[in-house]
């Protein structure tokens, strides 16, 4: 299970649905709720976002807000 995929349960999202309002087929959508080696694009985060009807910046730093910065000298 990915980050994406576990946002998306919590929020209680209907897959199918999504599929339906971004055009991105249901195997892709399960790849990127399933398997944690796909690598979601940032046009397909933004289409996820607008279906589910969230800002995507809330959609990215939900997803991604463990990244830092690497320390510099």
């Amino acid at each position: 299970m990915t980050k994406l995929g576990e946002y998306l349960i919590v929020k209680s999202v209907n897959k199918s649905e999504v599929a339906r309002k971004t055009g991105l087929s249901k195997p892709r959508l399960s790849e990127l709720t399933l398997n944690p080696s796909a690598k979601l694009r940032a046009d397909e985060l933004y289409l996820i976002a607008l279906a589910i009807d969230i800002s995507p910046c809330e959609l990215l730093e939900a997803l991604y807000s463990e990244l830092k910065l690497k320390k510099t000298k």
